[in-house]
């Protein structure tokens, strides 16, 4: 029994508290995002970086480049490893060798190749793969108009 049909609440404001429903354990995930720090080794010393001040992570070998504003720190750690830890605050994949933060993601631009070009917070262009297209869709999703931009 579908009880948003039941609910008494014309059909438009049980598709929007669905949609809301869908929405929330993302919203939860955006409120720890805020709080969480990670720790890195650091000339010998060990920093706590806020996982919300790092608009993107590049793979540099066996290791990753965490990107801030105005600095970078490198930890000793896979691509695959760090995307795995930090797809539930945020992060998507969108080459092989690169993951971003989405709260810094201004601009989406398609390219005739079936590539897309992504703009970060401060002007940072990266180029996302046809292979993680899917995870620009997911970052589109509460966009408004955004269901004809993303053709397969």
């Amino acid at each position: 029994m579908n009880l948003l049909a039941h609910s008494g609440f014309p059909p438009i404001a049980g598709e929007q508290t669905a949609r809301l429903m869908r929405a929330f354990p993302r919203l939860q995930a955006l409120a720890k995002r805020q709080s969480l720090r990670v720790a890195i080794k650091v000339k010998g010393r060990i920093l706590f970086i806020n996982l919300g001040d790092v608009v993107a992570v590049q793979a540099e070998g066996n290791c990753v480049l965490l990107q801030r504003d105005s600095s970078s720190y490198l930890l000793r750690e896979s691509i695959s490893v760090v995307a795995e830890k930090l797809e539930p605050y945020g992060f998507i994949r969108i080459h092989r060798s690169v993951l971003v933060n989405t709260s810094f993601v201004e601009e989406i631009r398609p390219y005739s190749t079936g590539e897309y070009g992504l703009r970060v917070k401060g002007g940072k262009e990266y180029t996302a793969t046809r292979t993680y297209k899917k995870n620009l869709k997911s970052l589109a999703e509460f966009w408004i108009g955004a269901g004809a931009f993303f053709l397969d």
